[in-house]
This record gives structure tokens, sequence and C-alpha cells, in this order.
């Protein structure tokens, strides 16, 4: 019991909102960031590697491979070819580049106004709390009659 009394004021607390925004968010937001990285990263790395996109490859092997074709007159045919396999450091480096344009942008457009919202919400509740009202004279009056009576 004491568990679901635990999840019950997990849910109420906000968290799952803010987790199922942030997924929304990060869904809707991945078009924007796979068409830049599309449109400026992938050119800008190719420069370094060549081609369309970043070609940056690191030969392992290669391996001989079985390929079935169909020759001119419908028949297959077995043809053993030699296929290189390599490691695509290319992509790897596109992965990593979106992600870090992803998180920076998360961080800069919600994650850091959200903070800065949340600081000036703390500061005018911390302010409230910090001005107490003014005590009413009789009260001071009793305070001191108080402790007057406790030092004799």
């Amino acid at each position: 019991m004491k568990t679901l009394a635990e999840f019950k004021k997990f849910i109420l607390k906000g968290n799952v909102i803010d987790l199922s925004t942030g997924v929304i968010i990060g869904a809707a937001f991945t078009g924007i960031v796979t068409a830049f990285t599309k449109g400026i990263v992938e050119p800008l790395l190719a420069l370094a590697g060549g081609g369309p996109q970043p070609k940056l490859t690191i030969p392992i092997m290669k391996k001989l491979v079985d390929v079935t074709e169909k020759n001119a007159a419908g028949q297959e045919v077995i043809h053993t070819v030699n296929k290189l396999i390599e490691l695509d450091i290319g992509g790897i480096i596109g992965a990593v580049v979106s992600f870090l344009i992803t998180s920076a942008v998360v961080f800069f457009v919600i994650i850091k106004p959200m903070n800065k919202l949340v600081e000036i919400s703390n500061k005018n509740a911390s302010e409230e709390k910090a001005v107490a009202p003014p005590i009413p004279e009789d009260i001071k009056l009793l305070t001191e009659i108080r402790d007057l009576l406790k030092n004799k």
C-alpha cells in the first residue's frame, strides 16, 4: 500500500506530465533537427570525406559473398564477389552532431527559460514569505511583560 501511495504522489506531482511533454516536443522537434542535419551539417562533413553524405569509412576486411543474379535469358547465376566490410565513421559523426544540436536547442529553448521562470517564481514566493505581517502593539506589550516575569 505504501508503494501505491508513493506512485499516486508521483503521478499527481507532475513529473509524468513534464516527461510526456518532453517526449512530445522531442518527437516534433526531430523533423527540424533532421532537416538541419541533412541540409547543413552533412554537406559540411561531406567536404571532409567527399560525396553527398559524409562517407568517412575505415575498411576492416574483404569477405567472399555469393550473389545471385539473373542473366539476359532469365536464368539465375551465382557469382562470388569480394565484399568490403568497413566501419562507417561518417554515420557516427552525423549521429553525434545531430544529438548535440538537439541537446543544445532543447537546453537553450526549453530548459534554460523554464529554469529562469522557476527561479523568478521561487524568488517571488520567498519574498512573500520574508515579509512578515507587523506584530500588533498589544502582543509586543504582552511579550515584554512575559519576559520581565521570567527574569524575576
